[in-house]
């Protein structure tokens, strides 16, 4: 049996909604406290084949979000609690994760990087698609060194001691074991790379705090719905990285633009682009305000331990994966990741690389 996150954890209104829906005694009480609504959900939450939405969101969270009331939601919680947890419902629950390593063929060139495509969650075709194709004719055009997988078990310390970044390509959901989330952190933390591309960081639910509050740095509240796209104002800001310095001040597009909690600036990342909000609508489904204000970061980097992030929030259309804007920040985001860029990270803090004996700095 694998050791995937929850699976021996009691049931509540804060169990990923896939696993309450494979349990029938659990949709059971659900569906008593919530007047039956989880059998009425379209296929894409309702289902217990990842990917789903049902792997992204909880019993209290479809609840806000779909304004479905609950009379009491203590109780439904304990009534939940109170059901057993079996070998059954721990098979069903991990049966989504991977345990055979890929065998990976590293072609010749540098920086080695990881494609890294495992989505539980939401997929989007077109959006994944578009970011593969760009990432392997850039991977093509620049020299490097990258090969693609869709499987979590690839997260081990010797096949990711063989690259330099992982690239998170749209993923959502929950995807790694505990112990292939650890090899990652120790990947992290002892000078790994990683790069999130748009929906790698836009849940609505997360079951992995390290993830979303550590590597990326942000929770993801919500984006625009009224219209879902929309022209915005990117504005981007000088950095010791310099991965932005040289581009243009700023430039107006299209995309479905995320908002989070906070500023990932609050907790130490560099921003590298921000939204201007007077440029575009920020207002979510069903009227949310998803306004972040002045401070309104969309691309990124930060330090953790030795490893570098980068998370850029652009990807949502397949469009944008030519546009030759958001294409320069990625190829420059992937080389500072993948440790070549002009700053590197150590102990957490962003340091010039020719400062330090195994940086390897290369200007952009």
């Amino acid at each position: 049996m694998l050791d995937c996150p929850l699976r021996d954890a009691p049931y509540s209104i804060e169990s990923p909604l896939m696993d309450i829906l494979l349990k029938p005694e659990a949709k059971a009480v659900a569906n008593r406290h919530m007047n039956s609504a989880l059998d009425s959900f379209p296929e894409s939450f309702a289902s217990t084949q990842a990917p789903s939405f049902s792997a992204i969101l909880t019993l209290s969270k479809v609840a806000g979000m779909a304004g479905i009331p609950v009379a009491d939601m203590a109780s439904l919680d304990r009534e939940l609690r109170a059901l057993e947890v079996t070998d059954e419902d721990r098979v069903a629950r991990c049966a989504r994760y991977d345990a055979e390593p890929p065998r990976l063929a590293i072609p010749e060139g540098g920086p080695r990087l990881l494609l890294f495509q495992k989505i539980n969650g939401f997929r989007d075709v077109p959006s994944v698609e578009a970011a593969t194709a760009a990432l392997r004719e850039m991977a093509g055009r620049m020299g490097w060194s990258m090969v693609a997988t869709d499987s979590g078990a690839v997260m081990t310390p010797s096949l990711l001691a063989q690259f330099d970044a992982v690239i998170w390509n749209n993923t959502s959901g929950d995807v790694l074991t505990l112990s292939q989330r650890q090899a990652f952190m120790d990947y992290i933390d002892n000078g790994g790379g990683f790069v999130g591309i748009h929906g790698a960081g836009g849940d609505p639910v997360y079951f992995w705090d390290w993830y979303v509050d550590e590597l990326i740095g942000a929770r993801f509240i919500g984006h625009p719905m009224d219209p879902q796209f929309q022209d915005a104002k990117v504005v981007i800001e000088a950095t010791d990285s310099a991965i932005g310095n040289d581009m243009a001040p700023g430039w107006t597009m299209k995309e479905e633009w995320y908002s989070f909690a906070s500023s990932p600036r609050s907790a130490g990342a560099t921003v590298i682009a921000t939204l201007d909000e007077s440029s575009y609508s920020p207002v979510g489904r069903g009227g949310q305000d998803v306004r972040m204000g002045a401070d309104h970061p969309i691309v990124w980097t930060r330090c953790v331990g030795d490893g570098r992030s980068f998370y850029s929030a652009i990807g949502h259309r397949p469009e944008l994966y030519s546009e030759p804007h958001n294409l320069k920040l990625l190829e420059r985001g992937i080389l500072w990741a993948a440790g070549r860029g002009s700053t590197c990270c150590r102990d957490g803090s962003e340091v010039a690389a020719r400062d330090l004996p195994r940086g390897r700095p290369l200007r952009y």
